[in-house]
């Protein structure tokens, strides 16, 4: 009964590790180490990047909305995951959100752009799109670090909901008019087109995968368009951000 329960809980796990599979793509091999500030533990997880790139390979034309507001001492930011950008406002894959102050050992980061971040990485792990149980070694109860223990009261965040929720919740990508936020304009700059003539016809979010050291190319020695240099920049410095933290 026992060897028959732990066939059983394999082929579970063998399951969950085939959520969002991408033909070819083993996000694995982009893990890193991160130190869990809740239990002490080293863990693995995907920087931000790679879950985006890979919610992109999966979903073309999905969406990914976050919304932020100021807490005491931090902020607050809500991120939704949309499988397409036409999908109601209620109508997502997950959703998560995430609280960031300002940190004494990192005083360039900012607060604002770090809850955002925290927020969309969780919301695409809630999704599917981070290491599933099997990769990361754990077992199949085992708690996700509290990224939420900083947040307010439940008091306190009605007073953080916009006035109207629904037109701030999709504001992702139906508002051009709208200043973008950081992770719009890395979204963008992951759908940018490869200048190199052997990735021709890939986005710079699929180079990404295939060769990280191209993009560093583009970014420092790249001699044509500026916007396109300007998006490697973005993410390879949104990049070395993540795996910093």
């Amino acid at each position: 009964m026992i060897q028959s329960d732990s066939v059983q809980k394999t082929e579970m796990l063998k399951k969950i590790n085939e959520i969002n599979q991408i033909n070819g793509f083993d996000p694995s091999v982009f893990a890193v180490d991160y130190y869990d500030l809740t239990t002490g533990e080293t863990r693995k997880r995907l920087p931000v990047t790679v879950q985006m790139a890979w919610f992109r390979m999966k979903y073309p034309e999905g969406k990914i909305c976050v919304q932020t507001a100021p807490g005491k001492d931090c902020f607050v930011a809500t991120a939704r995951i949309y499988p397409s950008y036409r999908d109601p406002v209620d109508c997502y894959l997950a959703e998560a959100s995430a609280s960031r102050g300002p940190c004494a050992e990192k005083p360039t980061v900012s607060p604002r752009e770090w809850a955002q971040t925290a927020a969309i990485g969780i919301a695409l792990r809630n999704a599917g799109f981070g290491l599933q149980t099997a990769i990361a070694g754990e077992d199949f109860d085992a708690i996700a670090p509290d990224e939420l223990k900083e947040l307010p009261d439940s008091g306190s965040l009605q007073t953080l909901s916009p006035e109207n929720p629904k037109e701030t919740a999709c504001a992702g990508v139906d508002a051009p008019a709208k200043e973008l936020t950081e992770e719009e304009k890395l979204e963008l700059a992951l759908k940018q087109p490869c200048p190199i003539g052997k990735f021709q016809g890939k986005t710079m979010g699929e180079v990404m995968m295939l060769d990280p050291k191209a993009l560093v190319w583009i970014a420092t020695k790249y001699t044509g368009d500026e916007s396109i240099k300007e998006a490697a920049k973005r993410i390879c410095e949104y990049s070395l951000h993540q795996s910093e933290q």
